[in-house]
């Protein structure tokens, strides 16, 4: 059975031209799945009683199922999905005044290992489908009330969950396409938010594709901090990293990059840290979005404290740069930036590793 959930317009029209069946069927079998939520053909009353009976032998519509949901005490709220093979995902809505952002992830784990994010500790499973990812905005919009004709709950999307979603391209782009299309979601390319490491090639070819808003974790100024804390810098330096960033900006909807900054008492807060920022982003309109850690066990860090940060951010203010400290949301139910793990199982051996390294230092 084929879960049509995996196919943005041109997909599901290339689909349905395989069955016979002209473009506008996809056009409407569209619409219905993604602006209406519906599941049923049956329900689906301006397609061909003929067709239905097709779509019922043939295909299905099937998001990832809940297996928990957690609400914060400040409104945040959090799922965990079932993705299969003792996989699980979280994803996690933030509601704020004027707008809801909706925070999905797009890997099983992560194969970055990035040294202060809860999720990269877990290790790294397999890429999520197009379904898997798609399918967390399709149930996100049925869990939290949405109508196809009401006040719109999620305003904005943004690739921050569990993942890299650069690693991720094709089925990425696919949910992407997905999210943008006036048949489906209808979000605006600027209220959509793809954040990376830094994969480089995968910038360049975002940018040709579909280009959204850009998030880059940065976390460092200077390649030998960041090859510490993001080791996917050791492939893709700063260099080359802050030059395709600027060929970025040639298509992007947005004019500015945001680079997120997780701050980590003692090692990437210090004033000299800011001025070297300063000075590697001269030529990057850029804007920093300042998030306090949020710890995890083991994690080895501990959170810059508030005066630390607001002083760190001065120090950008005051050379012109836009900054913002984020608000830590969702804390008390472990959905805050770095601390989600979903269940993974872990292909790369990383946790075992990591724990036979701990019990050796202990002994």
């Amino acid at each position: 059975m084929q879960n049509l959930l995996d196919f943005d317009a041109q997909g599901l029209t290339d689909w349905f031209a395989a069955q016979g069946e002209k473009a506008f069927r996809a056009r409407q079998v569209l619409r219905w799945i993604h602006r209406f939520g519906e599941t049923d053909f049956e329900a689906m009353t301006d397609v061909a009683k003929s067709l239905r009976a097709q779509l019922h032998e043939k295909a299905c519509i099937v998001p990832p199922v809940p297996v928990r949901d957690s609400v914060s005490a400040d409104g945040t709220r959090k799922w965990l999905l079932d993705v299969g093979s003792a996989n699980a995902i979280e994803t996690v809505f933030i509601p704020e005044t004027g707008r809801g952002t909706l925070c999905v992830s797009s890997q099983a784990g992560c194969a970055l290992d990035c040294a202060f994010c809860s999720t990269g500790r877990q290790g790294f499973n397999r890429n999520l489908s197009a379904a898997e990812i798609i399918g967390q905005l399709w149930l996100a919009n049925r869990l939290l009330g949405a109508t196809p004709n009401g006040e719109r709950i999620i305003s904005n999307v943004v690739l921050m969950g569990m993942g890299e979603p650069l690693a991720n391209f094709d089925n990425v782009v696919a949910a992407l396409n997905l999210m943008l299309d006036d048949n489906a979601y209808g979000l605006s390319r600027r209220r959509v938010t793809v954040s990376t490491s830094g994969i480089v090639p995968a910038i360049d070819r975002l940018r040709e594709v579909c280009p959204v808003a850009l998030a880059v974790s940065l976390h460092a100024p200077n390649d030998a901090l960041r090859d510490e804390l993001v080791p996917i810098n050791k492939k893709y330096p700063l260099a080359e990293l802050m030059a395709a960033c600027r060929r970025y900006l040639e298509k992007a909807p947005r004019d500015f990059i945001t680079f997120e900054y997780v701050m980590l008492d003692g090692v990437n807060d210090l004033d000299v840290h800011a001025r070297a920022l300063i000075a590697l982003t001269r030529d990057v309109p850029c804007k920093f979005n300042l998030i306090p850690f949020n710890p995890f066990p083991d994690s080895g860090f501990k959170r810059s404290r508030p005066e630390r940060i607001r002083r760190f951010g001065k120090i950008l203010i005051d050379a012109g740069i836009v900054t913002t400290i984020r608000k830590t949301r969702g804390d008390d139910v472990d959905a805050a930036c770095g601390q989600l793990a979903g269940q993974v199982v872990d292909k790369t051996r990383r946790t075992e590793r990591r724990t036979v390294a701990l019990m050796e230092a202990k002994s």
